[in-house]
């Protein structure tokens, strides 16, 4: 049995439109944001693929892609 790896190809023929490109979020150091889970907090360390938000009661290191994370 085949498995598909990877997103479809769009065909230029589709009636239907393309699947928007998603959007990653960026972040700086000392950035206000807010967690869906953990509320709010702000940014105290930024690596290519994680940020560091500290939330007054504990530090957690969040990676890409920042689902539930939004700037303030």
């Amino acid at each position: 049995m085949a498995t598909s790896s990877g997103a479809r190809r769009h065909l230029a023929s589709s009636p239907f439109q393309p699947d928007p490109e998603p959007t990653i979020e960026t972040f700086e150091v000392s950035d206000l944001v807010s967690h869906d889970s953990h509320g709010m907090g702000r940014v105290t360390n930024v690596e290519a693929h994680a940020v560091t938000v500290d939330f007054k009661t504990h530090k957690l290191r969040i990676t890409s892609p920042y689902h539930k994370l939004s700037k303030l």
